[in-house]
């Protein structure tokens, strides 16, 4: 791949990954917990080293209502977790990574009612990947309230998100965050694709990118990638990561870029 040292799959690796993907959604439930009053009803728990179980009550995201970073002998906190989410009416659902966990923790889920309901691919680069230019998409940092709404515009429509004014009225916090970097995307002068980048102890993890249904097919998510791991390589990081459906959209642009799979976390829900 031309790089000076290619990164080897280890638990190392695996460890670092989950912590800063858990970092950025701790970080984005944080800017709801600040809301006045707390609508969205944020909470989350650490029962043990490395295991964050996240709920977000009044917002049924998956990702944002997750136990992640459970590892083998850790499967006596599943059941108080379980219980947790179900007194407050939430449904959640756990994580489980390769490497990490072992038939103690699928046994204990199962036991409970829980199934393995879907694949979650995690994917690393070295951050001096050979990347070619971005032609003529023009991307920009997120540094001012007015380009924010432009950004927050594009991201709405790329996630279909059903309530727009709302969402952008609760996300605002995201310009500022420490260790983000918000960036879009236009197309003949028009917000067209967003990307958010958040540095972790080492870590640059690329994150949350959508393109608005109108500028899809035009390669501005490969771009985008391709300039995060540019801006993560200048602030020092050692490692770049993603996480995408396996054999999504966004897994095979990940994979065109360089981006290779680390692991496939099973997903575990409520039968």
């Amino acid at each position: 791949m031309g790089t000076a040292t290619k990164l080897i799959p280890s638990l190392d690796l695996i460890e670092r990954v989950v912590a800063a993907e858990a970092a950025y959604t701790l970080s984005r439930l944080q800017v709801l917990e600040r809301l006045p009053g707390n609508p969205v009803a944020v909470a989350y728990r650490q029962p043990d080293d490395g295991v964050v179980a996240f709920m977000a009550r009044h917002l049924p995201v998956p990702s944002f209502n997750s136990v992640v970073g459970l590892r083998a002998g850790q499967e006596q906190h599943i059941e108080p977790l379980a219980r947790w989410y179900r007194d407050n009416g939430v449904k959640p659902r756990f994580e489980l990574v390769p490497g990490l966990s072992d038939a103690k923790l699928c046994r204990e889920l199962a036991r409970l009612g829980f199934f393995q309901s879907e694949f979650h691919t995690a994917v690393i680069c070295e951050p001096d990947l050979p990347l070619p230019d971005a032609g003529e998409i023009a991307i920009e940092t997120v540094t001012t309230s007015d380009v924010l709404d432009e950004f927050l515009d594009a991201h709405a429509a790329g996630w279909q998100i059903p309530d727009p004014k709302g969402f952008k009225a609760n996300v605002r916090g995201w310009l500022g965050q420490p260790g983000w970097s918000l960036y879009l995307a236009r197309v003949d002068g028009q917000p067209a694709a967003t990307g958010i980048l958040y540095v972790h102890h080492g870590v640059g993890y690329c994150a949350d990118a959508a393109t608005d249904p109108t500028f899809r097919g035009r390669g501005l998510q490969t771009a985008m990638l391709r300039r995060r791991i540019a801006d993560a390589r200048a602030v020092g990081v050692d490692l770049v990561c993603s996480g995408a459906q396996y054999l999504s959209t966004s897994h095979r642009n990940m994979e065109r870029v360089g981006f290779r799979v680390l692991f496939v976390r099973s997903v575990w829900t409520a039968v």
